[in-house]
């Protein structure tokens, strides 16, 4: 069922893809609009504090760049998420996510505040020498023409060679989201 990815959408998907909307976007604010702090008490269930990989997230489905998530975006990021989503487009996003600055490249100062970013979700702290070594070795493996940074092209390869790094791009429950979209974090109205 890999509507998501296409024009064809069902009633039944719509409804249940709103009905997720509708519980995310009035949890803090009530203006058919995912803020920031609605997303964040989504996916780490509280509101406050800095996370680099949420600004990162929320920034990608921002599409408009309106500060906002409004529905359209949201049904077009999930789609990355779903099971039959093209690999190409799940190393895009990736790439996109990565990419801090925009230029177009991963350069290894990305590299290193999305290592201690996650560093800081699971609570570790490396020194600076074993930080920096993993920064060097990730821009190593990864930069094939040795410009010191990854470009979009390297970072394919690298995933390629690597695929478990989009581990966390596919959400197996979007295969059959009118059915199954009870088990993310909101309870849905919409009838299977």
């Amino acid at each position: 069922m890999p509507a998501l990815m296409g024009s064809k959408v069902t009633v039944e998907e719509v409804e249940a893809l709103h009905v997720l909307f509708k519980r995310l976007s009035s949890s803090l604010i009530d203006d058919d609009s995912i803020h920031k702090e609605e997303l964040q008490l989504a996916l780490f269930q509280t509101p406050y504090g800095k996370n680099l990989f949420l600004d990162r997230v929320f920034d990608v489905f921002d599409q408009k760049r309106n500060g906002v998530i409004e529905f359209d975006e949201f049904v077009h990021a999930l789609s990355v998420f779903h099971p039959y989503a093209p690999m190409d487009e799940k190393i895009d996003f990736a790439f996109k996510l990565y990419d801090l600055r925009q230029t177009g490249f991963i350069e290894p100062e990305e590299v290193k505040l999305m290592v201690v970013a996650i560093l800081i979700e699971f609570d570790m702290n490396l020194p600076d020498d074993l930080l920096e070594a993993i920064v060097h070795k990730t821009i190593a493996d990864a930069d094939k023409d040795n410009d010191g940074k990854i470009s979009r092209e390297d970072w394919k390869a690298f995933v390629s060679r690597n695929p478990s790094l989009l581990i966390n791009m596919t959400l197996p429950y979007l295969k059959d989201i009118t059915s199954v979209l009870s088990s993310f974090v909101f309870k849905t109205e919409a009838k299977p």
